[in-house]
């Protein structure tokens, strides 16, 4: 048969990854020649490793490398396409760059929990043995070469392999046979030398077999590594070909409301981390029981509007919820300010501050489990005010009452918001923008996000904060009324009254002041925003403008 150039496909794995029943599968290709780690002898030659095979491989293996590249793996061929199976740690700074600018790429990943539990039957596992951040390096080369490889992982293989498959040979830009789907038990003439050492288990196989339900336990002496290697797997299973399949749906990616707070930098206890880094423990209290307390802040122009009110109200409810080892005010602020100058977020940004209670040593409710100090979380987004506060929102009234300080007091501004989330549900339901809450008396508190008010006859009145929160934007309009000459109520106010009134607004940090329109279909005033509202909208901008704690420049470190 005569030879021809051969397209070359590279399959990068750790070990124990089911790369070799890819190769096999592979290898049932009528137009496809199969290598098995033609590499092998040039990395044990360069790290001097040893083998229970090593002596018999290097008489049997060249160990030049470069001559493998260019004579074995890119060498003219019989058949069209050429798969070379290539343990990750086998790719060594020796070989020559037309390893990764050539031949068509893909990464075959495995979860270390996975793969260490029967990697030491030939080899003592360890951080490089394992290769896994050889993995990542392979991935972050070919993607500067604009080669960004198809990742697959061994899991998704296992559970549907004809799926996996056929999106994998899309990727590759190869048409799929159905021929790769199964194989002869037995060994077979293209295994390596190491073969007896490794592929006793596949070597029983006629295909991918489902995966075990239940695992062995995990031996102990094997978790340091674990720990150090799950980051480099989770890293690269964020860039997997997700599996779609009839048997195992996948929910399609959303679309986030700001495209733009895709990449962020989020604060998590002392430290910046991205956001599909971003998380606290399953042992953190704000899990456990949602055992924290939060604010809302907003930047305008460069400065935080009000961080001081709003931190004065982080430490009453820490106080309250009898937090111990908090962090300091100049603490949280440096972690804000962090934050924020790490995103570049100077104008139209929202942060989300969250102080929990902490870590536990061991699951349950007691605080006295609470040992390790408080985590303190600075999320920020670009998020521009989050309700329609140029035509006005529609509110519906919810069954669900807001609670009573009689058992949560709302002035502590805490995490436990399920009594919130049940009105937001029926108002989700009624296809309104909110719902309002009522306190145990049938008067309204607020609404399940926000602090309201109402106009009637020129008077502005807005409820007690008995049950509701004592909201910091709540208190700032509340100063703009009366500096606006306008007369101010708080008090009682019915639910009818609401309905009857001339204007209506709520307010809140993350929607600012906006207007209501429609509350239980009953237009308010005449359906569109108020003269009064409009004046407290622009007093509140101006405001919003000229107050504020600016955020630190470089410059200002420096200086």
């Amino acid at each position: 048969m005569a030879t021809v150039e051969v397209q070359v496909i590279h399959s990068w794995s750790a070990p124990r990854s089911l790369s070799t029943s890819l190769m096999y599968s592979f290898a049932q290709r009528d137009d496809m020649d199969v290598v098995d780690e033609p590499l092998y002898a040039n990395f044990l030659t360069v790290t001097g490793l040893e083998r229970p095979y090593r002596d018999e491989l290097l008489s049997k293996m060249d160990s030049d490398g470069n001559k493998i590249v260019k004579e074995v793996i890119f060498g003219p061929g019989e058949k069209k396409y050429r798969y070379c199976k290539h343990m990750a740690k086998q790719r060594l700074p020796n070989l020559s760059n037309d390893l990764m600018r050539k031949g068509k790429h893909f990464i075959l990943i495995r979860n270390p929990l996975n793969i260490l539990q029967s990697f030491n039957k030939v080899v003592s596992p360890s951080f490089l043995e394992l290769g896994l951040g050889d993995l990542v390096s392979i991935y972050s080369e070919l993607c500067e070469l604009g080669k960004a490889p198809p990742i697959i992982d061994a899991d998704d293989l296992q559970k549907d392999p004809e799926t996996v498959l056929r999106g994998l040979c899309q990727d590759l830009d190869i048409p799929f046979q159905t021929s790769m789907l199964k194989w002869e038990a037995g060994p077979k003439p293209i295994d390596g030398i190491w073969a007896p050492w490794w592929y006793g288990s596949v070597h029983k196989s006629t295909g991918f077999k489902k995966p075990h339900l239940y695992s062995v336990t995990f031996p102990t002496e094997l978790y340091d590594l674990l720990e150090q290697s799950l980051p480099f797997y989770n890293m690269l299973r964020q860039h997997c070909r997700r599996l779609i399949s009839s048997l195992h749906p996948s929910l399609p990616l959303p679309h986030l409301p700001v495209p733009a707070n895709e990449k962020l930098l989020v604060w998590v206890g002392d430290q910046l981390l991205p956001r599909e880094n971003a998380k606290v423990s399953v042992l953190d209290s704000v899990v456990q029981g949602g055992d924290a307390a939060w604010e809302g802040l907003r930047v305008y122009k460069g400065k935080v509007f009000k961080l001081d009110e709003h931190l004065d109200r982080l430490f009453d409810s820490a106080k309250a919820l009898a937090f111990s080892n908090v962090p300091n005010r100049e603490e949280i602020k440096e972690a804000v300010f962090k934050t924020l100058i790490s995103n570049g977020m100077f104008d139209n940004a929202h942060i989300r501050l969250t102080l929990t209670r902490g870590n536990k040593v061991t699951s349950g409710m007691s605080p006295a489990f609470n040992l390790y100090g408080c985590t303190l979380i600075v999320l920020a987004e670009w998020k521009p005010p989050v309700y329609d506060n140029s035509g006005g929102i529609k509110l519906v009234t919810a069954t669900t009452r807001r609670n009573s300080p009689n058992s949560i007091d709302s002035k502590i501004h805490h995490n436990n918001l399920i009594n919130n989330i049940l009105a937001k549900i029926e108002g989700n339901l009624a296809n309104a923008d909110d719902a309002i809450m009522l306190d145990k008396d049938g008067f309204v508190s607020e609404t399940n996000a926000t602090n309201i008010f109402m106009v009637k006859k020129g008077h502005v009145s807005t409820p007690h904060a008995d049950y509701c929160l004592p909201g910091i934007t709540r208190a700032t309009v509340m100063d703009l009324v009366i500096q606006e000459n306008l007369i101010l109520h708080e008090r009682r106010i019915s639910l009818s009254e609401f309905h009857a009134a001339d204007e209506v607004w709520t307010t809140g940090t993350m929607g600012e002041l906006t207007p209501v329109v429609m509350i239980d279909g009953r237009v308010i005033g005449n359906g569109e925003v108020g003269p009064i509202t409009r004046r407290i909208q622009n007093a509140y901008k101006t405001l919003t403008a000229e107050l504020g704690v600016p955020i630190p420049t470089h410059a200002d470190v420096e200086g």
